[in-house]
């Protein structure tokens, strides 16, 4: 696909990566960002989507010109909404010229007419020598992510650049800074995050999943438990040109080799990664029969992916490196629908050189991974991260079943927190849940159940309470006795509900 004559300004489709054509703007980018060398580019952002990246010429395509025949070769609400989010913003300004016009129409003085005759002269020569017409000499692209683009535009933020990727960047936003300009930001948060990771040890990956095709690695990679994330991973990675051999209680992955046995597959494969649900079934595998460490010899490499208290992934690391085998925890961040779209967040900590080697499948299945240093670090921070996940999901169900009782519209309370700062897909999709009263896991209640009772085991082991995480994992505990457990986490709504 490919388009002349673009510009700063000009709505577009552009291919990136794996994805369909998707609308965007060209805009200008960054100062500190440099431009790619090769082909011709242009800095592009995204509608629906907080992606802003350097798309090449040949990957660009005329939005009006190719509207019609873009909207019927793609489908799904998220390109929807993309789609009518660039509406929005043509309306918007539509709206703005008219009004512009009305304006200039009742303008009484001669010297303000030709002021205004003459600063829409000196605005056409400057469109002709190919420079962008003055709203657009802004650097940086209004906010745009899904939920904010549903429910309007949001106007008065600057950006803050949370990335150091010369090709690709994410920006988030930021009130307080209003008065500063964009450089200097930049560069201030350049210089604080080497900072951090300089104290911290923590290293950060970003996924050439979304910007890009992903180089798979030539080692071979095995992978143990085909579940709602598994078989995610399983496709991505397949998708992104690993060799795979997996393994599973149940069956197989499509297009993958099958093992027969959890030792077989991690002794004919390089690297092996598993994600099952939880310690005990974790420590089973390793240790049981014809188990991971059966097949574990010198150089053998094993990723756990899933999400345990950081005693069980210490004693599996000490096993596995005692046979001369590499580890590498590294539990994943989100729930069925991202590990299909290859969108997980993954945490690792343990061997860092095998951390550089899984960088490839990493790419394949996640748009983040976090290296975080010894091993426990990476299970700790993912028992907080889902102890904050299952406490606010109680809090919703808590909140919409007051609503209830009190008279008020469910699907209006919705509403309301979309239009604020709460506003996310999670939310959107979980209250949805709610609303039409089905729970088709997304991510399985007892999971979320089992994450907050570990996470509160890990506070008493340092004397830290959690009354929050606690009441939560009670009611958590209610709707796993209302024969909740296999739904959705949005299923505690039930429990609250009683």
């Amino acid at each position: 696909m490919a388009a002349a004559g673009l510009r700063v300004g000009d709505l577009v489709w552009g291919k990136l990566g794996r994805y369909p054509p998707w609308p965007g703007k060209i805009v200008n980018p960054p100062k500190d960002l440099k431009k790619p060398r090769g082909k011709k580019c242009f800095f592009v952002k995204f509608f629906g989507t907080e992606d802003h990246a350097w798309i090449k010429v040949d990957q660009l395509k005329s939005y009006h010109v190719h509207k019609e025949e873009m909207i019927k070769s793609t489908k799904g609400k998220r390109f929807q909404q993309a789609v009518d989010a660039v509406e929005e913003f043509i309306k918007s300004k539509v709206s703005a010229f008219t009004s512009s016009e009305d304006k200039n129409r009742h303008i009484s003085s001669d010297g303000k007419r030709q002021n205004s005759s003459s600063a829409e002269i000196s605005e056409h020569s400057a469109r002709k020598r190919g420079r962008p017409p003055k709203e657009e000499k802004d650097s940086f692209p209004e906010p745009s992510t899904v939920k904010r683009l549903v429910t309007g535009p949001v106007v008065g933020y600057k950006w803050k650049q949370v990335k150091d990727d010369p090709h690709f960047h994410h920006f988030l936003l930021s009130q307080s800074e209003k008065s500063e300009s964009c450089s200097a930001i930049i560069q201030q948060l350049k210089s604080t995050a080497e900072e951090e990771a300089e104290s911290t040890s923590i290293q950060a990956a970003d996924s050439t999943a979304t910007n890009g095709s992903v180089t798979p690695t030539d080692k071979r990679i095995g992978f143990l438990g085909l579940g709602l994330m598994g078989t995610g991973i399983v496709a991505n990675l397949l998708k992104m040109g690993h060799t795979v051999t997996v393994w599973n209680r149940t069956g197989e992955k499509e297009g993958a080799r099958l093992g027969r046995t959890p030792a077989e597959v991690v002794s004919t494969c390089d690297i092996t990664l598993s994600c099952i649900s939880d310690p005990k079934a974790a420590k089973d595998l390793v240790l049981g029969p014809s188990g991971v460490l059966q097949g574990i010899r010198p150089g053998k490499c094993y990723v756990d992916m899933s999400t345990v208290d950081p005693e069980t992934s210490t004693e599996i690391s000490q096993v596995i490196t005692s046979r001369g085998g590499r580890f590498l925890e590294a539990p994943v961040s989100g729930n069925r629908q991202l590990s299909e779209n290859g969108m997980l967040v993954i945490l690792a900590a343990g061997d860092k050189a095998l951390f550089d080697d899984c960088s490839s499948c990493f790419q394949a299945m996640g748009k983040k991974s976090f290296y975080l240093g010894e091993v426990g670090n990476a299970s700790k921070m993912m028992l907080i991260a889902n102890m904050i996940l299952g406490s606010f999901m109680a809090s919703v169900a808590e909140g919409f079943t007051l609503a209830k009782r009190a008279s008020q519209s469910q699907e209006v309370l919705l509403y309301i927190l979309s239009q604020g700062p709460l506003a996310s897909a999670f939310l959107d999709q979980k209250c949805q849940n709610i609303l039409q009263g089905s729970f088709k896991p997304d991510f399985l209640l007892k999971h979320i159940q089992k994450d907050l009772r570990l996470a509160i085991a890990m506070g008493d082991s340092i004397n830290h309470s959690t009354p929050m995480a606690a009441a939560a994992n009670e009611v958590f505990k209610k709707a796993k006795a209302l024969d909740q457990s296999e739904n959705d986490m949005s299923a505690v709504y039930l429990a609250c509900n009683q």
